[in-house]
């Protein structure tokens, strides 16, 4: 039989959980690069209610070496793990479980993962209004890399959410030098803000398959000269994406930082450097397909 794995006692796991998880493409990337590179590992996806028991599971678990945990996980995992990477404790999320002999290390990848995407694409983030549209675990991550690294000359967030909104600003104010501005999501407080930003940075579900006509800015809200992230990278042109580029704005799909944070990932899983363009590959194949 062909390309038939052999999983054997000796074979190391790694696995993705969150809630939901069927749209995940981390199963596909990460086994494609343990194949290529010849490892005894595989990985897969687990949908996750109760993160205290799942991280659990993983401790004993002597052959479960790695996790990567997304929405809505990245915060709540936090208090489950025995030990949090200085930069990540101030971000106050992870997004990445590592197992040492029961001893559970988090971190986080999504920061530096968004920071090479914009990196990549030669985006200037120094002196730059950045308008974050979500407050959650990922937009955490990005906000505090930004702020530390990027030299914004402001940084605005919005959110539904009043109360994670403010403890993100109250964070972000405390851990960092960056000036930063929060308001309230509504249709007001978007119209002003996306008036004022130089790069757009989206960071909620909305737009992710299955509800890929939804976006969060109107159309007629773009102005010339903006950059428009968004780290949903499934499909791979979002509605939001879409409408910045029929505005002639710069995007930058989320698959990007989410090869970057993946890289990262596989990285520390296994101690060997990861092949990226086999990482690209399958990602855009699973993509477009």
């Amino acid at each position: 039989m062909k390309n038939v794995r052999s999983i054997k006692t000796s074979t190391r796991v790694c696995a993705i959980i969150g809630n939901p998880v069927e749209h995940s493409l981390s199963p596909a990337i990460h086994n494609a690069a343990f194949a290529e590179l010849g490892l005894d590992y595989v990985y897969v996806a687990f949908r996750v209610e109760d993160v205290k028991q799942a991280l659990a599971g993983m401790r004993a678990l002597e052959n479960f070496c790695g996790m990567s945990v997304t929405i809505p996980h990245k915060i709540e995992a936090m208090k489950h793990v025995d030990d949090i990477e200085a930069v990540d404790r101030q971000i106050g999320s992870i997004n990445t479980v590592i197992n040492d002999n029961g001893k559970l290390l988090g971190l986080g990848t999504d920061g530096p993962g968004a920071l090479k995407a914009l990196a990549d694409a030669e985006v200037e983030i120094n002196g730059k209004k950045v308008l974050m549209l979500g407050a959650g675990g990922a937009a955490r991550a990005i906000a505090f890399t930004l702020a530390i690294n990027g030299g914004p000359a402001a940084i605005e967030i919005l959110d539904i959410n009043e109360t994670i909104l403010q403890e993100l600003t109250a964070d972000l104010t405390a851990g960092t030098q960056a000036v930063i501005q929060s308001n309230k999501m509504t249709d007001s407080s978007l119209v002003k803000a996306m008036a004022a930003a130089d790069i757009v940075i989206h960071c909620t579900p909305i737009g992710m398959h299955p509800k890929e006509g939804s976006s969060i800015v109107p159309i007629e809200l773009f102005r010339p000269g903006q950059v428009v992230f968004d780290i949903v990278y499934t499909p791979l042109e979002t509605k939001l994406l879409a409408d910045a580029r029929s505005k002639g704005l710069q995007v930058i799909s989320g698959v990007e930082m989410f090869i970057n944070q993946a890289v990262l990932q596989f990285e520390r899983f296994t101690g060997a450097d990861a092949p990226v363009e086999v990482m690209r590959n399958v990602v855009m194949e699973q993509l477009k397909s």
